[in-house]
């Protein structure tokens, strides 16, 4: 007797994201010259896309002029928005693509791929689309991918990021494990000692005495070899050894891909001091992209074209003028909003200098104007604040504390750098004495703080120093 069958109908959630909101997403992320170049291609590509006002007595295009700009934009092929796509909010499944999606994707047009370096997230989605067909875990280890910083490393809770997702913890350490097996290698490791192991085991060295050294790295920046010795039960030869390959592995692997820094800044934010003394935001109006959508060349447009080829373009140029004309509103003002905490949190800098630099991170902003701390990462990526006392990155004003206190250990670094400056040759402060003066000003920094930040700096200790001035 054959087995009865049964139809279930169950209800669940998928994680789905458009080729529209990556998009979206990745305007967040561009730089205003990546942005105005992307505008300039779309400016090419769109004939019913035109910059600045749009004057009632204006010449219009033709409808031979469209049929050209229709030809060309055939000839430039899909479009793309350069950058990596960040994706952390799930999308609603069925949102319409944006033009020039194919089939969910979007390619690199061929002047793209000539003009710039791969990015670390286009290495590695690169890999992750040939290491798995399971779209489900394609689309988180997506996530995981944008959600890496610079130097390769996953700082965020896969707890979190689950429950984030709405996906099980286990499918988001599955996609980590997965990830942390591309190259380069140690990419996606939460710590250094992960880096390392990741590094070790691809070569094969990830013994139980190498794994006992990765667990106890700090006594290795002790040089507290006696311990290691017994903990790892090797001898001083051996030890030597394992230092020095660990010596010889990288702790930072996404900074290969890292493009090389722009000494010219131009500012995206300005803040200026008004006459009542308060602090004014306002976008930088010469790095916003000025761009309409013609309505009325498209209504002149539409009674007269014939072919539904020529209809369907139509259709698409309207779409994407849309999508982009409201995509640069909502970038402009979740920059602004970003930028107006940051300034509120930072007060004191803009009114001080360095010296008023408060701890701030990505959490802290993101609280405060209930977003997510991977749009305000996006936000602050590639863009500059200015103001009277120079232009800064804005990611200069997100720091964490010094361990003892509630100052920025960029201020602290700085006010090391003062005292050293001014010391005399009879004089030379010690790291102690350095931090015996800081806690007269209130900031509570312990010796071993003082000698990390100024070999941060680069400055010789105190013995070097008075040696170096009894020389000259």
């Amino acid at each position: 007797m054959n087995a009865m069958q049964r139809l279930e109908l169950r209800q669940g959630q998928s994680l789905t994201m458009t080729p529209q909101l990556v998009q979206s997403i990745k305007l967040l992320q561009l730089s205003h010259a990546e942005l105005a170049a992307y505008v300039a291609a779309e400016l090419e590509r769109n004939p019913l896309l035109q910059e600045g006002e749009i004057r009632a007595d204006a010449p219009g295009l033709s409808l031979a002029d469209f049929l050209r700009a229709k030809q060309k934009a055939q000839a430039l092929g899909p479009r793309i928005v350069p950058g990596p796509p960040p994706s952390r909010s799930p999308a609603v499944s069925g949102a319409p693509s944006p033009p020039g999606a194919v089939h969910g994707e979007i390619r690199p047009e061929l002047e793209e791929t000539l003009a710039r370096a791969t990015s670390l997230t286009e290495h590695l989605e690169a890999q992750l689309d040939l290491a798995s067909s399971d779209p489900h875990l394609r689309t988180i280890g997506g996530h995981l991918i944008h959600s890496l910083d610079e130097a390769g490393y996953l700082r965020e809770d896969l707890a979190e990021i689950a429950a984030h997702l709405g996906v099980p913890p286990a499918d988001v350490e599955a996609a980590l494990r997965l990830i942390q097996t591309f190259e380069p290698a140690g990419v996606g490791a939460r710590n250094l000692a992960e880096c390392l192991g990741i590094q070790l085991k691809e070569r094969g060295r990830l013994d139980p005495a190498m794994q006992a050294l990765l667990q106890n790295l700090h006594l290795a920046a002790r040089q507290d070899f006696a311990a290691l010795r017994s903990l790892c039960g090797v001898d001083r030869e051996d030890l030597a050894d394992m230092l020095a390959e660990i010596r010889r592995l990288e702790p930072k692997p996404g900074l290969a891909f890292t493009p090389a820094r722009v000494d010219v800044l131009v500012p995206d934010v300005l803040v200026r001091v008004g006459p009542d003394g308060s602090l004014a935001v306002e976008l930088n109006s010469e790095t916003l992209p000025r761009i309409l959508l013609n309505r009325a060349y498209q209504a002149e447009v539409a009674k007269v074209l014939r072919k539904d080829e020529d209809k369907s373009f139509l259709s698409e140029c309207v779409q994407a003028g849309n999508w982009l004309t409201r995509s640069l509103e909502q970038r402009a003002r979740t920059i602004l909003k970003v930028a107006a905490e940051i300034v509120r949190q930072q007060e004191e800098f803009f009114r001080e200098g360095i010296a008023g630099l408060r701890p701030m991170t990505l959490k802290s902003v993101a609280a405060a104007i209930d977003m997510h701390e991977s749009t305000v990462s996006r936000v602050a990526a590639n863009k500059a604040i200015g103001t009277d006392r120079g232009t800064y990155p804005m990611k200069f004003f997100f720091g964490a504390a010094t361990g003892e206190g509630e100052h920025a250990a960029k201020a602290v670094r700085h006010r090391i750098s003062q005292m050293i400056s001014a010391e005399s040759p009879d004089d030379v402060l010690s790291d102690e004495a350095i931090a015996q003066k800081l806690k007269l000003e209130g900031i509570q920094v312990a010796r071993r703080t003082v000698a990390k930040y100024r070999e941060a700096l680069r400055i010789p200790s105190s013995s070097e120093r008075r040696r170096h001035r009894r020389e000259a």
